[in-house]
Order: structure tokens, then sequence, then C-alpha cells
């Protein structure tokens, strides 16, 4: 491609929210596209300098290429501690320095592809004339919620605060999940939920909404949103990196990772793989009661850490393996692995689904809540880990995590039965929709065309 002159390339900037969660199925999405048009698409994925250091290195295509812009609070703060904060700040300064490199971008932009979590590439697009899809990275059903929730709130005139006093009956809003947004409301911080309802309102005024998820999980929300919306509603399938895999998944695992060997070496079904989010995390206190449960229970696991890791290793028993970081995909379709414990961030619930693995839900944060419910309630591909607080730092305490995970990982129950047939049978329809001819493939085909055809006039 001759980048240089576009070469009649279509040349889409691609602007995420500066988070993990939102960084990695932007990606994924940009090389399946420029998979689908390794002549003909050109990607700018705008990161800040701190995620460039982080991905940088990573391997992808040559048609896509990274801009940077600054950090939008210095890199050293710890983003957790201070979420609205820096929430805030990716609203406020992120928009200038993004718009600056529009101008300086050669070949210019011809469409933008905007994470609906920042409220401003929406308006950006509209200013330049240049097409924009709003690209969400969370379940259909959550952003139907918050869709509702805030037509519902101007409509009233209600602020956050009331509007969980008044939210007995919101139209559009079902009685199961009005009792997980109630959980939502009344669980998060006021001004994230706000600053998200402000994002989700720039969305009518897109070209596009790109939803991450299979139109078969969710058709009656996907439908009813494309009654809502006057522009195309792409459900574009799991924005997971499926094609890093290979043709054939369940057999390309093998590689340098102790364990991936580990993993090879476990009876079928027989480990639980546990990682509980990279963004908010459970205390201190809590693993080491999950440690202690597991070792007792006697369950092979493979538990994922991250910054407790080397902490929870002297302590684990003869049956587990716990690592700071893995390949996840590649070890949910590792044929070892018989549950996901997991805090049902959108990201992860797609790559179970991918790889038909059950879940055991234990969510801590936003959307998680509602995605736990789908899962136990709507899928009924997985079973809930019941929290109820303890002692403050420990919401769940061993002897309940003990029985729960033996009953969880017991293959003969039929309970246990059921809830692998069934994770088997949504695989099976994650599969067929990203296949040729299937729901994914044709909405992501659509969407190449329409934000093609410009160039073809």
């Amino acid at each position: 491609m001759d980048t240089s002159s576009g070469g009649g390339a279509c040349h889409v900037v691609a602007v995420p929210f500066p988070g993990r969660g939102h960084i990695n199925p932007m990606m994924n999405l940009c090389k399946i596209l420029t998979s689908r048009r390794p002549n003909q698409i050109l990607i700018t994925f705008v990161v800040t300098e701190e995620w460039l250091s982080f991905i940088g290195g990573d391997p992808k295509p040559d048609a896509v290429r990274f801009a940077t812009i600054p950090n939008v609070i210095p890199p050293e703060r710890e983003k957790a501690a201070d979420f609205p904060r820096f929430y805030e700040a990716v609203m406020t300064e992120m928009e200038a320095p993004v718009e600056q490199l529009l101008d300086e971008l050669d070949p210019p932009p011809t469409a933008i592809i905007g994470c609906v979590e920042l409220w401003w590439p929406v308006a950006l697009a509209n200013r330049r004339n240049i097409p924009v899809a709003a690209f969400w990275t969370m379940s259909a059903s959550f952003y139907s919620m918050l869709h509702h929730l805030d037509v519902f709130a101007q409509h009233r005139h209600l602020t956050l605060d009331k509007l969980g006093e008044q939210a007995e009956n919101i139209p559009g809003i079902s009685s199961a999940h009005l009792t997980d947004l109630r959980t939502v409301l009344r669980e998060n911080d006021q001004r994230v939920l706000q600053l998200a309802l402000e994002c989700i309102s720039k969305v009518p005024s897109a070209n596009y909404l790109l939803l991450t998820t299979v139109q078969e999980l969710e058709a009656e929300t996907i439908d009813s949103l494309k009654g809502i919306f006057p522009f195309p509603v792409y459900p574009i399938g799991p924005a997971i990196p499926y094609m890093e895999l290979g043709e054939n998944h369940l057999l390309n695992t093998k590689n340098s990772h102790d364990y991936m060997n580990w993993l090879d070496s476990q009876p079928a079904e027989s480990v639980l793989y546990i990682s509980l989010g990279s963004f908010l995390s459970v205390s201190s206190a809590q693993m080491d009661e999950i440690l202690e449960a597991l070792n007792s229970s006697k369950i092979r696991y493979l538990w994922v850490a991250r910054g407790e890791a080397s902490r929870l290793k002297e302590k684990c028993g003869d049956k587990g393996l716990v690592v700071p970081w893995c390949d996840q995909l590649k070890v949910l379709s590792n044929a070892s692995i018989g549950g996901f414990w997991s805090h049902c961030g959108w990201n992860s619930t797609l790559e179970a689904v991918f790889a038909g693995v059950p879940m055991l839900t234990f969510p801590l944060f936003l959307d998680q809540v509602p995605n736990s419910s789908q899962i136990v309630d709507e899928w009924k591909n997985g079973c809930k880990m019941e929290i109820s607080e303890l002692d403050g730092d420990v919401v769940v305490g061993k002897e309940n995590i003990e029985e729960i995970v033996k009953r969880f990982m017991d293959l003969e129950s039929q309970e246990g039965k059921k809830m692998r047939d069934r994770a088997r049978e949504l695989k099976v329809s994650c599969h067929g929709a990203i296949g040729e001819g299937g729901s994914s493939d044709g909405n992501l085909e659509a969407f190449i065309g329409d934000i093609s055809r410009p160039l073809m006039h």
C-alpha cells in the first residue's frame, strides 16, 4: 500500500479510550478489518505515549500504524485509585491533540472509529464532515440499559441520585435488567456514571454503531437498537484475538510458555482458570481466602494474579499454578480447561463463549453485574459466586469458595453437564457468526463497504 499518498486506500483513524479493555478490542477490530482488505485499508491507531510504551512492540499488520498524543495525566498515577479523575481528564484533555493530529495525517482520514466511552470523537468527526463509527466495547444489553436510562433521565429532568428512586419502570428496560441497573447506580461512582451517560447521549450523532457482540447472543436487544437509530447498527462479533489462534485453534496452543506446557499435561476439563480483571481487582485478603480454598479443594487451577502472583506463588499447592500474565484466549482454548472463574468483563466473557468454557461469575464493577446475570440467567452457561460483605476486605469466605468451586468443576453432575452443553452450543453459534456467511462476517463486510464507498464516487 502506498501510505504516503493513500494509493486510493480507505484511511481509518481509530481512537480508543486509553484502557486495556478498550485498546485491545479496538486493535483486534483493526486487525480484522485490514486482514479483509490488506491493500485497501490503512489504519492510524491513536494512543497516548504511555500506551505506546506498553503495546508498541506487539505484532500488528503493516497497514496499522501508531500515532501518539501526550498522556492525559502523569503515567505514574494509579488509574484505578482515582478513576473518576482519570475519566474526566480523558474527556477534557485528549480532544485537542487528536484534532491537531488529524490536521497532520497524510493521507487525510476518510473515516473515524471512536470509543463510545469518549464523548468527543463523534462531534470532532461531524465538524470535519468525516464519517464516524461509535465503537462499543461492552454488551449490547448494557448499552441498551444506559441508552434508555439516559433518555428517561433527560425526559424527566432527573439527576443520577434521583434516578435510583424513580427507576421503577423505565421504558425499554426489563424488570430483570432493572435490578442490575439499580445495583450499577448504587455501587458505582456517580461522576463516572454521569460521564458514561453523557458519552451515550452523543451516539445518535454518529453514522454507525459497532457492537462487539454476536447477533445470535443478544438478538432481541440488537434488533431493538436497530429500530431506535436511523443509521446502521452492526454487531461485528467478538473483538478478541481469534485470528491469532490459527485455523485449528484447539491444537495451536503449544508454545514456549511454561503454563501452556503445564496445561497440556493435565486431564481434559480438569483445570479451573481464574482471572479477576486487569483494572479493578479483589483485595489481598480476599486473594488469600481464594488460595486457601483452592488448595483445600484439591482442584487443579491456573490463576492469573498479576501483581500478587509472586506472593501467592509461594503458598500455591501442588495442584495449582499462579502466573502474572497469560495469553488468555489460548489458555481458554486448551482442552484441559473445565471452567473460568471471571470478573465478567465483556472481553473475557466473549473469550469464554468463543472457547466454549462455562463461567463462574464474580462481578466487581459497572457492566460486570449485568454481564453476570446474562451468563447465569439468560445464556445459562455459568453460575454465580454469591458475594456477601464479611469484613470489608473479604466478600466471600474460604468455606463458601471451596464448596462452590467443587460444585462448579463437577463434570458428572446434572447441573455441570447442562452448563457445559450450553457453553458448547454458544461456541457453535459464535464460530458460525464469524465464519464465512455468518452474521458477524456479513456485518463486517457491510461496514467496510460503507466506509469505502465515498472513495468510489
